[in-house]
Formats: structure tokens, sequence, C-alpha cells
């Protein structure tokens, strides 16, 4: 498409946000099992399921292996399992894979991996959900379940993204995972009214014995590890959750006309960009009227490396890059559309072959007297927004802010020879 509006220039700004990184993981791992009287619960001789899951959590691998550390110190025998739902293609061999990515591998933790998709029928809920965990898990002596806590892409409430939903749906493995995204409509995606109940009935009859929870900070530094005891689950996570909310990165406005993306990828979130931070949880293509941010339209660039072509998530966005569609796995995207209950996650958006094509198409909509006015902002992904590239629309608001530090002075974009934009 041709137009004569120009493009608009861009600037980079920086977000002051405040950094609560932990300087030593593995102490802290240490101090947190010592303070959770560890070996008190989990005895020589037994093996403990450390339960690991497919998100992008930093410092994954260090933590799981500062975790294994402390359980061999004990006597016991630890051994890892996939706790993903349907990640990984909903394979045995493509969990394993996936964790391996993370660094998570038998080599590199001193421990067994053992990847199974293989359940157990825990019971039966009120509502007639069958409660599903993992085979390999539930015959161990302990499981710890490991994983960061922080808000869902799509569920609301008191529990969203943690050990709560790892205990449900990834050690639910694919089946489980599927019974629960079936029903989360019937509880307009809130776990307040389901989760109680069935934790209460796996932690009953399975050897949960405790988790520990991850927190990151807006520089996706880890900033809190806490272990939780099983019996303090539902009444802990609500309160990291909080935390959890109080340290994610946000972007700098809560109006644009366009956020380009450069990335997403199910490291980055569920839904390969992360609905928070896009104001995208409860609609996909628009904010509900009480969410921030309200972006009229996303622009994805690329799937990362990490994903394994699963591009769940890019029906979020209005357009993206030929790019993405080449690197897509169309049968992994569409298991876990399927299984998450949100097939319209994977519905293509409009295609152009290159960046200057696809913007000139986005600028031809708006008439040329309001072109250099118009508010776009340009992201790596949603777990990197401490820098973003914004256009010259905000320029004047971001130099009165003083929670921003303006960078550079507006600029053209810049292409190469493929069209393809050249980062600042």
């Amino acid at each position: 498409m041709t137009t004569d509006n120009p493009l608009p220039s861009f600037f980079r700004v920086r977000q002051r946000f405040e950094s609560h990184r932990l300087k030593d993981i593995p102490a802290a791992v240490k101090e947190t099992l010592a303070g959770a009287a560890i070996a008190q619960e989990i005895q020589p001789g037994q093996r403990v399921a450390i339960s690991v899951g497919s998100r992008g959590i930093n410092n994954l691998s260090e933590i799981v292996g500062a975790i294994v550390r402390e359980i061999k110190a004990i006597g016991a025998q630890p051994l890892i399992v996939p706790a993903m739902g349907s990640h990984g293609g909903a394979t045995a061999e493509g969990q394993g894979k996936v964790l391996a990515t993370y660094g998570v591998t038998e080599s590199a933790m001193g421990c067994p991996v053992v990847s199974s998709m293989e359940t157990v029928l825990v019971g039966t809920t009120a509502a007639g959900v069958d409660v599903h965990f993992d085979k390999v898990a539930s015959e161990a002596d302990h499981v710890v379940v490991v994983n960061r806590v922080k808000p869902h892409t799509r569920l609301a409430g008191q529990f969203e993204s943690g050990l709560i939903k790892m205990l449900m749906i990834g050690l639910g493995k694919h089946r489980g995972a599927s019974l629960y995204h079936q029903v989360f409509p019937d509880f307009d995606y809130s776990l307040n009214g389901l989760a109680p109940s069935i934790v209460e009935m796996i932690l009953g009859r399975m050897p949960v014995t405790l988790g520990v929870a991850i927190v990151e900070d807006a520089f996706e530094n880890t900033s809190h590890i806490e272990a939780v005891a099983a019996r303090d689950f539902l009444s802990r996570e609500p309160e990291l959750l909080q935390l959890a909310k109080s340290r994610m990165p946000r972007l700098p406005f809560d109006h644009a006309h366009l956020l380009i993306v450069d990335r997403i990828g199910k490291e980055i979130s569920g839904t390969g960009m992360d609905t928070n931070v896009v104001g995208r949880k409860s609609n996909d293509k628009c904010a509900a009227e009480d969410e921030f941010p309200k972006i009229r339209q996303i622009y994805v660039r690329s799937l990362t490396e990490k994903t394994a072509g699963n591009a769940c998530g890019i029906g979020v966005a209005e357009w993206c890059h030929r790019r993405v569609v080449d690197a897509m796995n169309a049968e992994i995207t569409r298991i876990n559309c399927v299984t998450s209950a949100h097939p319209s996650a994977g519905a293509i958006p409009l295609v152009y072959d290159s960046d200057r094509e696809l913007l000139e198409a986005v600028i031809s909509q708006v008439s040329r007297d309001r072109a250099m006015d118009v508010r776009w902002m340009w992201i790596r992904d949603t777990l990197s927004v401490d820098e973003v590239a914004c256009s010259q629309g905000f320029y004047e608001e971001a130099g009165n802010r003083e929670d921003l530090q303006v960078l550079e002075e507006p600029a053209e974009l810049k292409f190469d020879q493929a069209g393809d934009l050249v980062p600042f």
C-alpha cells in the first residue's frame, strides 16, 4: 500500500522502575527452605518430585538447581517432572525439550528429569470436574511445586498464575488442563470459586509438601523466593500476587494508537505477550472500561526461538510480519489454543512482508494533518519495557514526567534493504 502520509519520528524513554534484585539466589533458596523446616518433612532416602513449568522464569535453572542440592543435602532423592499442561505439543518428549531450553536437564541439575503425560484421577468435584495429577509425581514421597507468582493473562481473582495454577493445570497435564479450561467460562475466568475445593482435594490425596514461589520485578530480576507449606497455598498466594502486581512492568503511557512488539513467545507470557501489559486481558481486541493501557492496534514482528513455533497469542494483534507466520508451528499452536479454550489466540492477523510496508498501511488510516501526531510505542517484548521507543506525539508529555527520562531527540525511523526496521 502506498501513502503520502509520513511515518512519525521516534525517541527513546527510560522508565524509573525500582529494582528488587536478589543478589544471591542459591543463598535465598537455602534460607527459605531452612525456614520452612524442610528437613522435618523430607527424610533421607525419600523420592521428591520437583514440578517445573514452561514459563520463561528468569534464573529458573539456578533456582531449581539450588532446590535439588538442598534436597540432596537431606539425603533424599530428587527428580524433576514437567508441569506444563498442554505445552510442548502435549507430548512427554516435547515437554522435556521445553525444560532443556531453560537449562533444566539431567546433567545440569544432577538428578533425573522424568517426563510423562500419564495422570491419575484424584477425584471429581461437586461440579463434575475430574481432577487429574501427574502419575510420576503422585508416586513420589513428596512433591515440591515451583512457579512464579504473577498476574495471569486471562484468569482474574485471588489466584492467577502461581503455585495453585501449577498444582491444578501444570500437574494436571494435557487431560487436566483441557478439563479446567472447558469450565473456566462458567466461572468467569476466575479460580476463586473453583480452586479451593480442588486444591484441598489434591492436597488431601497427593503427596504435595511444599511450594517454592518466585516473584520478579519490573526488570525481570528474581526479587523474592519463598517456600510455602502446602497447607498455606490458598492463604499465602493472594498476598504474593499483590506483591507481584506492585513490582510488574508497565508501559509508560495509558493510551496509544499502535504498539509495535518485536517478539512474542510462551517463555514471555502464556499468550505470547502479557495481556496485563498491553491491556487486553478480558478481550483480545480492546481493553475493558476500567482496564489500562488502551492500545488501539498491535503489531507483532517475530516469534522467539524458545517458543518453538508456538504462536499462541498472535490473535491478540491486528498486524504481523511474514516471519511470524513462517516460524509458526500450526499444530503446536492449535493444541495450545484449543486446550486453553482460547481459539482466537491463534488467529492470524493481517500479514505484511516488511515493516515499512506494514507501517505505511497503519499510517494510511489517519489523515495527513494528523500523521505526525499519532501515538505509537515500540517495545522488544512485554517483559522488556524499562526502555521504550515512542513516536513524537508523546514527546512533550514525556518531557514533563518525573518518572521518565528522555534519552534523545525524535529521529526518523531507519530501515534496512529489506524494508525492515533498524533497532534503536
